[in-house]
């Protein structure tokens, strides 16, 4: 049984904030409306006291990062003074000491807040706040990704009106892909690879003239191209090096037997692997 995509995307971050700073504790969680939080995720801990606890914005250090949009750390939670303590009993029960807490912000929406903690009072440095800042960077990419992936989903399972809607077809279908290699989730991913696919036999009744097999990277390539992508374009997109895309599209042209970038395209269309 696959895992929500949510639980995936946040506990990868958490290894890696534990990974780059050493903090032997983290938690986190998305945010269920725009004021509470609940920690869904534990990486370190030595008790369940901090699962499912819900944070209000305002409140304690992750409720006063939610309030704020910024992060947040106190060098002793116990004492702290500019924090309430509704969650002290939790907290105390973690043995945590030094904690900071850093939002996730998704176009300018606070979505999650990501913790590390030391279970002693120690002040920590300015490349443990980058490193925390960078894994909750991470969910942010990834919250993108998904809203995206939801949007092209949900536009690409609306009827086509007609032969101009082909080019919004071509279009999400080119996006849909790029975006596929940057999901950590497999269910999601393949969802989204399996749209894909009926995109690129939506046309039904188009000649199928070619037996191809081509590789998701030169596929990944040919649906930007035929989205009208230069090089430079398509591996920014795809988070490549556009001579790696170049390669990529020379090899889709050798096994098409084409020539130009316009044919491999028409091509690829008629063997139904693009829209």
């Amino acid at each position: 049984m696959h895992e929500p995509a949510d639980a995936v995307e946040m506990r990868a971050a958490l290894l890696r904030l534990r990974r780059t700073t050493g903090l032997p504790v983290a938690f986190g969680g998305l945010l269920h409306d725009a004021r509470r939080l609940r920690i869904a995720e534990l990486s370190g801990a030595a008790t369940g006291a901090l699962r499912g606890l819900a944070i209000c914005a305002g409140n304690g250090l992750g409720g006063k990062s939610i309030a704020l949009s910024r992060p947040c750390a106190v060098t002793d939670y116990r004492s702290a003074r500019h924090i309430s303590h509704e969650y002290d009993a939790a907290v105390a029960t973690e043995g945590l000491r030094s904690v900071l807490a850093v939002p996730v912000v998704v176009r300018r929406k606070v979505r999650g807040v990501l913790y590390g903690a030391l279970r002693e009072p120690m002040a920590m440095g300015e490349r443990t706040f980058d490193a925390a800042v960078a894994a909750a960077r991470d969910v942010e990419q990834a919250l993108v990704v998904r809203d995206e992936v939801q949007r092209l989903l949900a536009a690409a399972r609306e009827p086509v009106a007609g032969p101009g809607a082909w080019e919004e077809v071509r279009e999400a279908h080119g996006e849909l892909r790029a975006l596929a290699p940057r999901i950590v989730d497999q269910a999601l991913r393949e969802t989204l690879l399996s749209v894909c696919g009926r995109l690129a036999t939506a046309a039904g009744g188009r000649p199928r003239e070619y037996t191809v097999t081509l590789t998701p990277r030169e596929l990944d390539v040919l649906a930007c191209v035929a989205a009208g992508s230069t090089n430079a374009a398509a591996a920014e997109r795809l988070g490549l090096k556009p001579e790696t895309v170049k390669g990529y599209l020379r090899s889709a042209m050798r096994k098409l037997g084409t020539h130009t970038r316009l044919e491999a395209v028409v091509a690829a269309r008629r063997a139904g692997l693009l829209p």
